[in-house]
């Protein structure tokens, strides 16, 4: 039998609180409309849109959006991001860099239009994660970080990128980096997009259990982000195989998945690729090799070259210039410069890697132990062997390194060639130096050569996408066949410099890039 329905009954509304509800109503709204409308209008215009939006020809549909039409200007686009980015000067002067370079493909009469529309998209990330990570010292004392990660492309595949672990990381430093690794992937022609992650840990003066302990947290938060065809870190600065393992472990324990390419830059026995840790400052000398070897050029061999830097990029740039018979004479660390003034011998090298590799410690305790002298708080850029000056310089230690002065005093007195072997490690005023000092022609002996990061050291990225593939087909190719995969990868580069247009190295470097990744995004219809 079905209950019969009570129905309730309505609560009485006293005539008193009717009263109160109008004369609030009276003096709120009148306010709050006010307000609203106020707001509405003091809310300043965001500058980019994120990526993959809309396939029309103009982003947003709001007097308050950047459009993406024939009225767009690059200086109103760049003066935008600058107020909603002004916390983050790295990354402007990334993305400032790369607009003032591409300027001429902007002012194209047929595709102008819609490479400023392509632009304004890839200028902004397509995601960012960033996370809290908690863990115990040797004392006990629960410590905290960030972490971050930056997925800026994935237009051409999975993004791609390393781990930097440093006190100096942050949002801006990472979003510069990730910016300049979409172009650097762009240009192995390999299928991966571009990302870039890290944390404001330090690992300098932590014992390996802390390292240990650091990263495992890092890799609890990190791998719901992760996958081989999502997102691959690999490492950089503060990032080696060590702390590579240490996450790999965690993943590993969290996850259950075993053999997966869902990190490179592991250790060997854990499925890492032979020449992996070599490959970027290899790639490095190839590709100057290829440069200087140009008829009229001054060849590597005989050449007096200073390196900044002392971890895995600079030793083995080191190694490989020497193996082609150049007279390294710096090296350098946070603390000073090692200078060499008839050029390092071998002994040298393996004594400044077991310090950096082994020991951890800085190039100043070794002064007795190799043939250089040490200068502190000096680099390469800003101290003068007594001899002869340098003739190639390359860059290996970290961002905005060679200033505009320094730039105009090593081209002043006799370098001849840059080959950056960190990311952007000079300023947009040294940048201007050299190109005021470029060949006359892309095929010219007659001024002073400059191969930029995302080209010159994209060899570690390449060996990090064939350290994918060995994974993939479950193999392990041998060192010397790794190392001819690497030369092929450094000539189809520079190839692509060569063609790519804009009468110089690092034009040909950046437009070229920029090109690949517009048209995967046109094939996928983020941009039109």
């Amino acid at each position: 039998m079905i209950p019969p329905v009570r129905h309730r009954r309505p609560i009485p509304l006293r005539s008193s609180w009717i009263v109160v509800l109008i004369f609030i109503s009276t003096l709120v709204l009148p306010s709050l409309s006010t307000s609203i409308a106020d707001s509405s209008q003091s809310t300043p215009k965001p500058a980019i849109i994120e990526q993959p939006d809309s396939t029309t020809s103009s982003i947003g549909s709001t007097d308050n959006d950047v459009t993406c039409s024939s009225a767009l200007d690059i200086a109103s686009f760049l003066s935008d991001l600058r107020a909603k980015y002004a916390h983050q000067s790295t990354f402007l002067q990334a993305v400032e860099e790369m607009a003032l370079s591409l300027q001429p493909l902007f002012e194209d009469p047929e595709r102008g239009d819609f490479y400023k529309r392509a632009f304004l998209v890839m200028a902004e990330p397509e995601r960012t994660v960033s996370f809290r990570v908690a863990w115990v010292d040797d004392g006990g004392i629960m410590r905290v970080n960030r972490g971050w990660r930056v997925e800026f492309s994935s237009v051409l595949g999975p993004y791609k990128g390393g781990l930097r672990f440093h006190p100096t990381v942050d949002e801006g430093v990472l979003k510069f980096l990730g910016f300049e690794q979409m172009f650097k992937n762009a240009l192995t022609g390999l299928p991966l997009g571009g990302g870039k992650g890290g944390s404001d840990f330090d690992p300098k003066g932590k014992s390996s259990r802390e390292v240990q302990s650091f990263c495992e947290s890092f890799m609890t938060e990190l791998h719901r982000h992760i996958h081989p065809s999502t997102d691959v870190p690999a490492g950089d600065i503060g990032v080696g195989g060590r702390e590579i393992g240490f996450m790999l472990g965690q993943y590993k324990r969290i996850t259950n998945r075993h053999g997966e390419g869902v990190l490179t830059g592991k250790p060997l026995d854990a499925g890492g690729s032979l020449l992996r840790p070599e490959a970027t400052g290899y790639g490095l000398v190839y590709i100057a090799k290829l440069a200087t070897s140009e008829k009229g050029r001054r060849p590597l061999k005989g050449a007096r070259c200073a390196v900044s830097g002392s971890g895995n990029v600079a030793q083995y740039a080191v190694e490989k210039l020497m193996e082609f018979g150049a007279k390294v004479v710096t090296m350098s660390d946070s603390g000073g410069v090692l200078v060499f003034e008839k050029g390092m011998t071998r002994e040298d090298w393996e004594e400044i890697v077991k310090a950096k590799q082994v020991d951890r410690i800085r190039l100043s305790a070794i002064e007795d132990k190799v043939t250089g002298s040490f200068v502190p708080n000096e680099s390469p850029w800003t101290v003068q062997p007594s001899s002869n000056n340098y003739e190639y310089a390359f860059p290996c230690a970290t961002q905005n390194e060679i200033d505009g002065p320094s730039a105009r005093h090593l081209v002043e007195n006799g370098v001849v060639g840059f080959f950056e072997g960190a990311n952007l490690p000079i300023t947009l005023d040294g940048q201007s130096v050299l190109k005021k000092a470029a060949p006359s022609g892309i095929s010219k002996s007659d001024g002073v050569i400059y191969i930029p990061g995302k080209a010159a050291n994209a060899g570690g990225v390449g060996v990090s996408g064939l350290e994918m593939s060995q994974n993939a087909q479950h193999l392990s190719w041998k060192a010397e066949e790794v190392d001819n995969k690497l030369k092929g990868l450094m000539e189809h580069i520079y190839a692509q410099l060569i063609s790519g247009g804009g009468g110089t190295l690092d034009s040909g470097a950046n437009w070229a890039s920029f090109r690949k990744v517009v048209n995967g995004m046109k094939d996928l219809g983020w941009v039109s």
